[in-house]
């Protein structure tokens, strides 16, 4: 079964590209890292592959332009946890997981169907938020709104799921929790794409990088191919060694500084 495929993605903001010419696979039932700098693209090219911003190029998954679909069709088989979501609405833990059985669901429907609240309960039970599901959203930490917003999307039951930073508020137990989830979803044969920026984490847990740099693809292959002391300093501008971690050819990144000090800025 073929993943995501991407072919000469490009967004324009105000006359500046901020991608260009992109064009990578995300293989079926594996986990892909989006890796780059601070600046890179990587949360533009996510909401871009779902075209929640405007794009040139195509995004295919499953046989479908991606950017072309219905919104209500493409959310049946795709999801996306941005990297912080906030409400003002009074919503508690399972009210905001449920919001990921909308897309199938009738508008004539007097409430969500059996079948939703078990796939609900159930992806509140993968991300450990079961004990929460009946306090306020709001009222949680940044780690634990990550964790109900992940379940969210859990409950569309994507075939792709993509997301921006997903590990960005958590604490080391719950990263490696959340990419041992992702691993699981990845072997029923789920298409998995993260933004991440610990090299390490994503050395560790992902089958596939794709390394953007200035909005474009520097990059792309497994962990031991992408990651390499050249890549690394022209990529992020850090002199690095890699050790290798002693199974899987997975490699691990010493860092041994940066090649540049930061600027200073002349008032």
């Amino acid at each position: 079964m073929k993943g995501l495929a991407v072919d000469n993605l490009a967004v324009v903001r105000g006359g500046s590209p901020i991608l260009s010419g992109v064009c990578f696979e995300a293989p079926a039932g594996a986990v892909t890292g989006l890796i780059g700098p601070n600046g890179a693209g990587k949360s533009t090219l996510l909401m871009a592959l779902l075209g929640l911003v405007p794009a040139a190029g195509t995004a295919r998954f499953a046989g479908h332009d991606l950017g072309r679909m219905p919104r209500r069709e493409r959310a049946r088989i795709a999801a996306y946890v941005e990297q912080s979501a906030s409400t003002e609405e009074r919503l508690t833990v399972r009210d905001v997981a449920a919001l990921g059985r909308i897309p199938f669901q009738s508008a004539f429907a007097a409430g969500p169907a059996p079948q939703d609240d078990a796939i609900v309960a159930d992806a509140l039970a993968q991300t450990g938020m079961t004990d929460f599901a009946d306090r306020r959203f709001d009222t949680l930490s940044g780690g634990e709104q990550q964790r109900v917003q992940i379940a969210r999307a859990l409950a569309q039951q994507p075939r792709l799921l993509l997301l921006d930073e997903p590990s960005s508020h958590l604490d080391i137990r719950a990263q490696l929790q959340l990419l041992a989830l992702l691993r699981r979803r990845a072997a029923t044969g789920a298409t998995i794409m993260l933004a991440v920026h610990d090299l390490n984490l994503a050395a560790r847990s992902c089958d596939h990088l794709v390394a953007l740099q200035g909005g474009r693809v520097v990059a792309q292959g497994p962990p031991a191919r992408v990651l390499t002391p050249a890549l690394l300093l022209s990529v992020y501008g850090v002199h690095a060694r890699l050790l290798p971690e002693g199974g899987g050819g997975r490699p691990l990144i010493v860092y041994d500084g940066a090649a540049e000090p930061f600027a200073s800025n002349p008032d």
